[in-house]
């Protein structure tokens, strides 16, 4: 499904003004993926909003951090899994308007959230592709990338200063939050979109090997993000808009 460019200013412009309501569209953030033993400097914890990408919650749960300031999670995604959720701005892609989604939350005490927006899955894939430049078909079997990467899209697409990756891998099979050891999958797809956006220079990890093979920065503390905000002026231009 092909949507417009009116209509993709449109849902940026909605979701910009719900990330400002909740504080953190200007603010640089660490997207916690779910990749085994992740990477998380108490000083960039600190210093950016952290972004949970669908159960990696859990995770920080057990690490003892405190509510995610957004979790971007798939519609498919289990909530048995992963029951206690806590957030402040809860982005679910779903296909049911808002007040359908707030009565399924109703049925789920145990998750805790102050703000909810939506996003199709139509619109997350038109996100990624207006970023990254899409995806061949001959990339991968699945034919576009996990939630995590799209994630990362998004962050750009709505004009965040910076973006640090923790618990996110190419060769780490398994999950963060389960012991299943299951086999990750889009290992092509997420590794194409990586590599369109190495030279951006507002993308860096907290994961040595993530560094290494797609050549984000790597950010050790919030010195290393600081220094490239410092020198970038924080405008969301019209080249920002025509991505």
């Amino acid at each position: 499904m092909t949507i417009d460019s009116g209509a993709m200013e449109s849902l940026r412009d909605n979701h910009r003004r719900w990330l400002t309501k909740l504080g953190i569209l200007e603010k640089p953030w660490l997207i916690l993926g779910s990749a085994p033993s992740p990477t998380l400097p108490q000083d960039l914890i600190e210093y950016c909003a952290r972004v949970d990408v669908n159960n990696s919650g859990k995770t920080a749960n057990a690490l003892g951090l405190p509510p995610a300031d957004l979790t971007f999670r798939k519609k498919k995604k289990s909530w048995e899994e992963h029951p206690y959720v806590r957030t402040r701005g809860l982005l679910w892609l779903h296909t049911r308007p808002l007040w359908s989604m707030r009565l399924k939350l109703l049925l789920k005490p145990n998750v805790r959230y102050t703000s909810l927006m939506r996003a199709t899955k139509s619109e997350r894939e038109a996100i990624v592709d207006l970023v990254s430049g899409g995806l061949p078909p001959e990339v991968g079997e699945v034919g576009k990338v996990t939630n995590g990467v799209a994630a990362l899209c998004y962050a750009l697409y709505m004009g965040v200063p910076s973006v640090t990756l923790a618990g996110f891998s190419l060769t780490k099979m398994g999950h963060s939050y389960n012991d299943d050891g299951r086999l990750r999958r889009q290992i092509a797809e997420d590794r194409y979109v990586l590599m369109r956006l190495q030279n951006r220079g507002n993308v860096f990890t907290t994961e040595a090997d993530l560094s290494e093979e797609i050549g984000f920065p790597l950010a050790r503390n919030r010195g290393d993000i600081i220094r490239y905000n410092a020198t970038t002026p924080r405008v969301f231009s019209d080249a920002q808009r025509s991505l």
